[in-house]
């Protein structure tokens, strides 16, 4: 999945599976990125529509409402968020973003 919106480009995986329980890490580039832009994690769950998780400038945010939490590297050119415990209704598409 790449999102371009102006000069602003992410990067994702376009898929990525686990089993209950199973802690996966979902990842994203942005290279592009400028020094006063914060990332933007969403996701969107089967006929909903997005819902902000968290949101950073840098380092490592944990996510309020779940067993996870956000990591932006040093040179803030990618992110990863980490869900420790996804149960069935974390099933969604997950995005990342920049503004």
């Amino acid at each position: 999945l790449a999102v371009t919106s102006g000069r602003a480009q992410v990067q994702q995986e376009p898929s990525l599976e686990t089993t209950e329980g199973t802690g996966i890490n979902i990842s994203c580039s942005h290279p592009k990125i400028q020094t006063s832009e914060y990332i933007y994690w969403y996701r969107q769950l089967p006929g909903r529509g997005p819902e902000l998780l968290v949101s950073a400038l840098k380092g490592f945010k944990e996510l309020p409402d779940q067993a996870g939490h956000l990591w932006v590297s040093a040179d803030r050119h990618s992110s990863a968020l980490w869900l420790g415990r996804p149960r069935r209704g974390d099933a969604a598409v997950y995005y990342c973003a920049l503004g």
